[in-house]
C-alpha cells in the first residue's frame, strides 16, 4: 500500500517547528513518521523514548522521528524498509518538514518520478506555514516565499496574535489572491488529527469536496498580483484527452518553472466522470476521477498560477490546441 507524504514548508522563521512541537507534545501524530533536517531543531528530548536506529528515534506518542541527511530519496526508502522489517511502528503517513528556503517542486518531482518511491509513497498534501507578521516583507524580498505559497494545498498562518486584525485580514486576502484554490487556517486552530495537516487532498476519501474547495467554479479570471498572475481557461465541450495531454506536456516542458501551480477539472470525450489534474511547476500528479460533477454541470476549467509568463500567449496556445474541436470559452 502506498503511503502519503505530506510536505510542511514555509519560509525561515515561519513557525513550522513550533507547530510540530505543539503537535508532538500531545498524542496527535502517533501513526505518523516525521522527517526533519536536524533533531536539534525540534525540541524532542522530553519526548524521546528510545533510539531505534542511527538518526531515528521513537517518541512517547508513538511517532517515529528521523533526520534527513541530504538524500531525501534514501531517507524515505530506509524508513519504509525499517517499517517492513518491523523495526519501527507501522506508520500510516510521513510528514516531511522542509528547510525554510526550500522550493517544493524538486520534492514533488522526487516523489512522482522515482520508480522505487512510487510504489511505496505518494504525495499527500503540501502545507505552507506563513508568518502573518513578516509575510508582506518576505513576499517583496524572497522569491522562495512565492513558490511555497503558490504550491500549497493548505495555507496555515502563524503569529496571528502578533498582528492587528486589519493586518491579518490583509495578509489573508493577499494569500487568497495569490493562491485562490488553497484553504486557509490559523496554526493555533490546528488540533489532533486535523485534516488540514493530515489529509490527502484529492487522493483522500472525499476528492469532490477538495475540488469544490479549489473554487474552480468561482469568478477567477486573469489578474496580476505582483510577480504572480492567475489565468483561467474554460471550454464547454468535451476535450480529447490525448491531444490535451500533448498540449499540457509541451507547455510544462517549455515553461514549467514559470507555471507555479496548475489545477483543473476536465470534461473528457468518452469519460462519464470528470477528471481532476493538478501539479506544481513541471510536475503533474496522476489524474483522479470523480464520481460526479461538483455543481452538476460538465465544463472544463483550468486555473494556472504563473510567474513571468504572458497569459495572452498561454491563451493563444490553448486556442490553437482547440482549433480542431472548437474555440475556447
Amino acid at each position: 500500500m502506498s503511503l502519503p507524504v505530506n510536505v510542511i514548508t514555509g519560509f525561515l522563521g515561519s513557525g513550522k517547528t513550533t507547530l510540530l512541537n505543539r503537535l508532538l507534545a500531545g498524542d496527535t501524530l502517533g501513526d505518523s513518521a516525521l522527517l526533519i533536517n536536524e533533531f536539534g531543531d525540534v525540541g524532542i528530548d522530553h519526548l524521546l523514548v528510545e533510539e531505534v536506529a542511527p538518526g531515528t528515534v521513537l517518541l512517547a506518542g508513538g511517532c517515529v522521528c528521523c533526520t534527513v541527511n541530504g538524500d531525501l530519496r534514501q531517507a524515505l526508502l530506509d524508513l519504509h524498509a525499517r517499517r517492513e522489517r518491523g523495526e519501527i511502528p507501522a506508520f500510516r503517513r510521513v510528514l516531511l518538514e522542509t528547510t525554510g528556503l526550500a522550493d517544493p517542486a524538486p520534492i514533488v518531482a522526487t516523489l512522482l518520478r522515482d520508480p522505487q518511491l512510487r510504489g511505496r509513497y505518494h504525495l499527500g498534501l503540501l502545507v505552507t506555514v506563513v508568518d502573518a507578521e513578516q509575510a508582506q516583507l518576505q513576499e517583496r524580498l524572497h522569491p522562495e516565499w512565492l513558490t511555497q505559497v503558490t504550491a500549497a494545498d493548505r495555507l496555515l498562518l502563524s503569529k496571528s496574535d502578533r498582528v492587528q486584525p486589519a493586518t491579518l485580514a490583509s495578509v489573508q486576502s493577499r494569500l487568497a489572491a495569490l493562491n485562490p484554490s488553497a484553504s486557509q487556517a490559523l496554526t493555533q486552530q490546528i488540533v489532533a488529527g486535523d485534516q488540514l495537516l493530515l489529509g490527502e487532498g484529492v487522493r483522500g476519501s472525499d476528492p469532490a469536496a477538495e475540488v469544490q474547495g479549489w473554487q474552480l467554479f468561482g469568478a477567477v479570471d486573469d489578474s496580476r498580483h505582483g510577480t504572480a498572475q492567475i489565468c483561467c481557461l474554460e471550454f464547454d465541450r468535451p476535450l480529447d484527452w490525448v491531444a490535451f495531454g500533448v498540449w499540457l506536456s509541451m507547455l510544462l516542458r517549455c515553461h514549467g518553472e514559470r507555471i507555479l501551480r496548475v489545477k483543473g477539472l476536465l470534461d473528457v470525450i468518452d469519460s462519464p466522470q470528470p477528471i481532476v489534474i493538478h501539479g506544481v511547476q513541471h510536475c503533474l500528479h496522476a489524474p483522479v476521477h470523480l464520481q460526479a460533477w461538483p455543481g452538476g454541470t460538465p465544463r472544463s476549467r483550468l486555473v494556472f498560477i504563473v510567474r513571468d509568463l504572458d497569459t495572452h500567449q498561454l491563451r493563444r496556445s490553448f486556442r490553437a490546441f482547440l482549433g480542431e474541436v472548437g474555440q475556447a470559452a
